[in-house]
C-alpha cells in the first residue's frame, strides 16, 4: 500500500519512500473546497503522455483555433505575456485589456455583474511539479482596476468575474494518463443550475482539447524520430517539462562510486 491523503476533494498518493510522504507538498488547490467559492469538475483518460496535457495548459494561445466558439478570441493568441519560474513551479501570466469578451465570458459577466461591453480580461497560469497545473482567469469591466498596477500582485476584481481551472494529471502508461479537472467560481455561488452548466460547458471544452492531444500522440508515435522546435509561445510548457526532467532525474539512485586502486610504483615502472 502506498502513503495517501484526501485533499481539496482530491485523493493524493505517494508511490515512492513512505518516509518521504509529505502532505505538506500537496498542491494548492484550495478553491476547489472553500466556501466562498463554488464548482465542480470531472475525469478524463487521454491517450497521450501526460507531459502533452501540460504542455497544452501551458500556453492557452491554441484557444484562438480550438475553441473559437467558447473561451477562444484572436487576443489570446496575440497578447503579450511573462513567463517566469522558480525550483518547483512555472507561471504564465497573460493580460488582455480593453477587449470584446469571447462568448463563454461574455455569458458569465452579463449573468453574474450584469455587465455588457469591453472587458479586462486575464490567465495566469501556475505549473507545480510534477503534474499539476491552476490556472487564474476571468474577466472584469474595462478599466474597473482588474490590471495590476505598480508592482501590485492583484488588482481590484470586484467588477468582474474570476475562476480558477484546477487540474492535475496521473501518469497511466507512457501514453496514457488520467486527467482530473474542475472548474471553480467566485460568483453566482448559490446557484446549483449554473455550477452544472459550467462543468458540462468545460467538459465539452475539455473533449475538444482531447482530441488535439490523441492527434499529437499518434504524430509522435509515427515519427519518432522528428524534431520538434520550440517557439517563443512555448516558454511556460518549456520551464515546465525542464522541471519535470529535474525531479525525475534526482529520483534516479545513484550508482555507488568503484574505487580505483592507484598503482604501486613497482607496476607503474613495468
Amino acid at each position: 500500500s502506498y502513503p495517501a491523503v484526501e485533499k481539496h476533494r482530491f485523493v493524493w498518493v505517494w508511490p515512492g519512500d513512505p518516509a518521504k510522504a509529505d502532505p505538506a507538498l500537496v498542491p494548492d488547490m484550495h478553491w476547489n473546497d472553500d466556501p466562498a467559492w463554488a464548482g465542480d469538475g470531472k475525469m478524463i483518460r487521454v491517450a497521450c503522455d501526460y507531459r502533452l496535457v501540460v504542455d497544452n495548459l501551458m500556453d492557452l494561445t491554441h484557444e484562438a483555433f480550438v475553441h473559437g466558439s467558447s473561451i477562444g478570441n484572436r487576443e489570446v493568441a496575440e497578447a503579450p505575456f511573462v513567463a517566469t519560474h522558480g525550483d518547483r513551479s512555472a507561471t504564465v501570466t497573460r493580460w488582455m485589456e480593453n477587449i470584446d469578451a469571447p462568448p463563454f465570458w461574455a455569458a458569465q459577466i452579463r449573468h453574474g455583474r450584469g455587465y455588457q461591453g469591453k472587458v479586462d480580461r486575464w490567465q495566469i497560469i501556475r505549473f507545480e511539479g510534477p503534474c499539476t497545473v491552476n490556472i487564474d482567469v476571468g474577466v472584469a469591466e474595462s478599466g474597473s482596476g482588474a490590471v495590476p498596477k505598480n508592482g501590485e500582485d492583484k488588482g481590484d476584481r470586484s467588477r468582474g468575474v474570476n475562476g480558477y481551472v484546477l487540474n492535475t494529471i496521473t501518469p497511466e502508461t507512457d501514453k496514457t494518463c488520467l486527467y482530473f479537472w474542475a472548474f471553480a467560481r467566485n460568483y453566482c455561488i448559490g446557484e446549483q443550475r449554473l455550477t452544472h452548466e459550467l462543468r458540462e460547458g468545460v467538459a465539452t471544452i475539455f473533449r475538444e482539447d482531447e482530441h488535439v492531444l490523441e492527434a499529437q500522440q499518434r504524430a509522435i508515435d509515427e515519427r519518432p524520430d522528428y524534431a520538434f522546435y520550440n517557439l517563443n509561445i512555448d516558454a511556460g510548457a518549456m520551464w515546465a517539462r525542464r522541471l519535470i526532467d529535474r525531479m525525475v532525474e534526482r529520483e534516479q539512485p545513484r550508482r555507488p562510486a568503484i574505487p580505483i586502486r592507484p598503482a604501486e610504483a613497482s607496476e607503474v615502472a613495468r
